[in-house]
């Protein structure tokens, strides 16, 4: 045994034992996993920068569907594909997966940097590589988490589990400050840096990372993979196309092609439950939901992304819309600013997560991850008692707190999913935490703009046409502007464009105007000192949604049960280490554990000792 060992380390080739491999493991997985999340959100602060770049009017008409791509196409793709991808692993082995995922994110930011065409043609470039890209950092993200488990014994992957966690949630922070700062510099720039972090990424996994998980094969699950791409495709496509305006409506929910796409996405999830409860070697083990601790996280962890985007995407609108033109801003430099003014929300994560992951090796991570949610759910509800116009320092308060909520949860989640399922699901599993994260976000955007659209629907037109008639502008064409769907002005404020420029631009009414009137309604005040009593009725309901969210995950997370983890030690699948679970519930966890079917025979787990 001592032979073998010391061979595998002359040739780099690690067991899951040997400390020297276990931070190889977590060091290149937590690259892997920084780069794919700030890919997807780097972009959201750059879009106004990409879109000047290409020649294209995201707000013109015809023109929306790329914008909404453009947000949504990385996001969508990943959800869509990180489970089968981790089933993948599972069967041909999680490094391969993971080391192709570099390579194809590599070469798709190669392209993106190399865009060749300009304006439409430009933007399907761009979205086609977006959308390669976003089935790199499918097997990126399907896999790492997987691998770490491999990696790592029990009693440590807290930690390694909560740095690589961090790493997730961090990238989607840091890309809204990196987008702001590479935009200003060229907007090729927002691509281009990935390009050497994925090659070093590239060469440096492939040299380092070595099977050591059990494999799980089987046949590939083509009707389960298909029945779960089609849906969850349909349902997130539906939901995205839900933002816009349709006939009367502020939003598209009436659109019978949402609706449609809803229906299909929920029928075809619905046949994929139903297939993967009848194959012999399903794309993902269905029965893994009856432990109760894997559960309670992977619903948790879906509610919570669901909040986060969420406030991503409100606080966006609210500092580039409102705050930083009422404050001198420029709205040209607000996409910059406003991720700086967000780096509370960051370092409030950087500084809990690595803490939380620790902490729940000792001590478990039902309190750790229950009492973050509760914060987080607080800090919601302290946002809507500020004003529009906030002194800055309780905004920084109230987001840094936030962000140590999300680090509070975020890790000894991810460690629950990953400790509660054996070894040959990893894969799986990882791509179901995976699918969560990345469901959540694409969710968050649809739920969150439709309810600010909603909120902003009911008092917005008014005092838009009462502000655009005091300045002269005649009464016919104010209440025709006054009652166009208020996502016109949200995607304005959130890519950083004047929206009254670009509502009354296109008309010539501007150019009518005395020069007053003209220099107050395209000035730095008028629509943020317009739209600041809607935008909050539009808050109040935006934000209570995320409390409440993140209350009934608190809820998700604390009946998960205390700790309970699979041995790795133990041979034998059907038993387990868990603690503070009932006997019941052990054998139907072991069940699960072996893909059994109900006339299975079933090994009664070991107690705790």
């Amino acid at each position: 045994m001592t032979a073998t060992k010391d061979a595998r380390t002359r040739t780099g080739m690690f067991d899951k034992d040997h400390p020297h491999y276990r931070w190889v493991a977590l060091s290149n997985t937590t690259l892997g996993m920084l780069m794919a999340t700030i890919n997807s959100s780097i972009v959201l602060i750059s879009l106004p920068a990409i879109f000047k770049g290409i020649h294209l009017n995201p707000l013109d008409a015809g023109n929306t569907s790329y914008l909404l791509w453009m947000l949504m196409g990385f996001m969508l793709v990943t959800a869509v594909l990180v489970v089968g991808f981790g089933r993948l692993g599972d069967m041909v082995g999680r490094v391969k997966i993971y080391n192709l995922g570099f390579v194809i994110f590599t070469l798709a930011a190669i392209a993106l940097s190399l865009d060749p065409f300009t304006s439409g043609a430009g933007a399907m470039w761009l979205i086609l590589w977006r959308v390669a890209q976003g089935v790199g950092g499918a097997m990126l993200f399907a896999n790492s988490t997987a691998i770490l488990t491999d990696a790592f014994p029990t009693h440590r992957r807290g930690m390694a589990l909560g740095i690589n966690q961090i790493a997730a949630i961090a990238g989607s922070f840091i890309g809204l400050i990196l987008g702001g700062v590479l935009a200003v510099i060229d907007w090729r720039a927002v691509f281009i840096v990935s390009v050497p972090v994925g090659i070093l990424g590239t060469i440096w996994s492939y040299k380092s990372l070595h099977e050591v998980g059990t494999r799980n094969p089987g046949g590939l699950d083509i009707p389960g993979n298909l029945a779960f791409l089609l849906g969850l495709t349909s349902l997130l496509t539906g939901i995205t196309y839900g933002i816009q305006p349709y006939g009367d409506s502020s939003t598209g929910w009436l659109n019978p092609w949402v609706d449609g796409a809803l229906i299909a996405g929920l029928l075809l999830l619905v046949a994929f439950v139903w297939i993967e409860l009848k194959v012999e070697a399903p794309m993902f083990e269905l029965r893994l939901f009856r432990i109760r601790s894997f559960a309670s996280a992977i619903f948790a962890g879906l509610l919570g992304s669901i909040g986060r985007g969420g406030l991503q995407f409100m606080l966006i609108i609210w500092l580039q819309g409102i705050w930083l033109p009422l404050h001198g801003y420029s709205y040209e430099e607000t996409p910059l600013w406003a991720g700086i003014y967000l780096l509370p929300l960051t370092v409030g994560f950087l500084i809990s997560g690595p803490v939380a992951g620790t902490l729940s090796d000792r001590w478990g991570a039902r309190a750790l991850a229950t009492g973050g949610l509760v914060l987080t759910a607080a800090t919601f509800v302290a946002l809507l008692l500020i004003p529009v116009d906030f002194d800055y320092w309780t905004f920084a308060v109230i987001t840094f707190l936030n962000g140590v909520g999300s680090g509070m949860f975020g890790a000894p989640n991810r460690a629950t999913i990953m400790n509660s399922v054996p070894a040959n699901q990893r894969g799986a599993a990882s791509g179901m935490a995976g699918t969560v994260l990345n469901a959540g976000s694409s969710l968050s955007i649809g739920i969150f703009f439709s309810l600010m659209a909603a909120g902003l629907a009911s008092s917005l037109p008014a005092a838009l046409g009462h502000g655009l008639t005091s300045h002269h502008v005649p009464a016919a064409a104010a209440d025709t502007i006054a009652n166009v769907p208020p996502v016109g002005s949200l995607f304005a404020a959130f890519l950083g464009y004047n929206p009254i420029q670009t509502l009354l631009g296109p008309t010539g009414i501007l150019g009518q105007l005395p020069k007053a009137d003209s220099a107050a309604l395209t000035g730095k005040e008028f629509f943020p000192n317009l739209i600041s009593l809607p935008f909050h009725d539009g808050l109040v309901i935006v934000f209570l949604a995320a409390a409440i969210m993140s209350v009934v995950a608190a809820v998700a997370s604390f009946i998960g049960g205390k700790r309970f983890v699979f041995a790795d030690e133990v041979e034998d699948p059907g038993r387990l280490v868990a603690r503070g679970e009932d006997h019941a519930h052990h054998v139907a966890v072991a069940h699960a554990a072996r893909g059994a079917r109900a006339a299975d025979p079933v090994d009664e787990p070991q107690p705790t000792r």
